[in-house]
C-alpha cells in the first residue's frame, strides 16, 4: 500500500507581537469617583434644603447644569480608565 505524502508546508505560527500594557494614572479613579458623588450631592443639596445655602439658593437651576456637568465629567474620565 502506498504511503500518503507528508505535508510540506510549515505550521503557520502567527507573529509575537510586543503589546504594551496601558495603565492608569493613580488619580484618575479616585477623581472620576469624586466627580460622581460631587454631582450626585450638588443635586441633591439642591433639591433637599436649597433655601439653607446660599450659593445654592442664588444660583437656582443653574444648580442642575453645575452638578450633570460634574457627572458626565466623571463619565468621561471612565472612558479612559484601563
Amino acid at each position: 500500500m502506498p504511503k500518503p505524502k507528508a505535508r510540506k508546508k510549515a505550521v503557520y505560527t502567527p507573529p509575537q507581537k510586543t503589546q504594551q500594557v496601558k495603565v492608569s494614572p493613580r488619580w484618575l479613579a479616585p477623581t472620576m469617583v469624586a466627580a460622581w458623588i460631587i454631582g450626585i450631592l450638588w443635586i441633591a443639596v439642591y433639591y433637599i434644603a436649597p433655601s439653607s445655602v446660599p450659593l445654592i439658593k442664588d444660583l437656582q437651576n443653574w444648580n442642575l447644569l453645575i452638578g450633570f456637568v460634574f457627572i458626565i465629567f466623571g463619565v468621561v474620565l471612565s472612558t479612559r480608565w484601563r
